[in-house]
């Protein structure tokens, strides 16, 4: 299959962790001190995020930067 870029998993993770915690893209991305369109350019996987950027979603989320590239599959 196609090679999964960590782009895609962070995306795929982040959707995911909205819909369990039924949170729109606006709440998440206040919680993670991001602008709302940067974040949905996050969960779409149109940008390659900053580490900076990563640990403002781990705080966001509450999930470990390596939980967030790490794919769901199992």
């Amino acid at each position: 299959g196609a090679i999964v870029e960590s782009k895609d998993i962070l995306a795929l993770n982040l959707l995911r962790f909205r819909n369990d915690n039924n949170l729109s893209q606006e709440e998440l991305a206040w919680k993670s001190g991001l602008s709302v369109k940067g974040y949905a350019q996050i969960e779409r996987a149109e940008v390659q995020s900053s580490l900076k950027t990563l640990d403002k979603l781990s705080r966001g989320t509450g999930l470990s930067v390596l939980a967030l590239l790490t794919h769901p599959s199992i």
